[in-house]
């Protein structure tokens, strides 16, 4: 920091050595009347005396303007469509037995038979449940629901 401090002191002699020739008369390369304010800037930098205002911002509220409530209802939402999986089990194999897979190849999961499926919605675990048929279509009969403070806890 010593250095930019050097380079500041160096930078306000050389413009206060240009306006004492330019006040004398003396033609030495200088430019137009805008370099004094740029020598008292560079002084008063260099000496620390310069110090910046501080900006005042107003407060960002909320704002509530006509025909719209500030407190919004869940009926804007409930035609957002969103996708819903049923999860029987996972497993990780490796990308030689993933090749080497056919018809009729069996891949061991990680669940046990008669444990309750997860349901998903959007990848987010809301329940598990166990499948069901009715009227010749699979379908899942739900046994426990994921509190959202369950769900919050498993997003940190």
């Amino acid at each position: 920091m010593s250095d930019a401090n050097n380079v500041m002191d160096d930078w306000a002699a050389a413009m206060a050595e240009q306006d004492t020739d330019e006040s004398t008369g003396d033609t030495g390369g200088g430019g137009g009347g805008g370099d004094d304010d740029w020598g008292s800037a560079l002084a008063e930098q260099a000496t620390g005396e310069a110090s910046a205002e501080r900006a005042e911002f107003d407060n960002l509220e909320p704002e509530t303007s006509q025909g719209i409530q500030s407190d919004l209802s869940l009926d804007l939402i409930l035609d957002v469509p969103v996708t819903i999986a049923m999860e029987i089990g996972r497993t990780k194999i490796s990308i030689r037995n993933l090749l080497q897979l056919n018809q009729g190849s069996v891949v061991e999961l990680d669940r046990l038979a008669g444990e309750p499926m997860d349901v998903l919605v959007n990848g987010t675990l809301i329940a598990h449940g166990e499948v069901v048929v009715v009227n010749e279509k699979f379908g899942i009969r739900l046994t426990d629901v994921v509190s959202p403070s369950e769900r919050v806890k498993k997003l940190t």
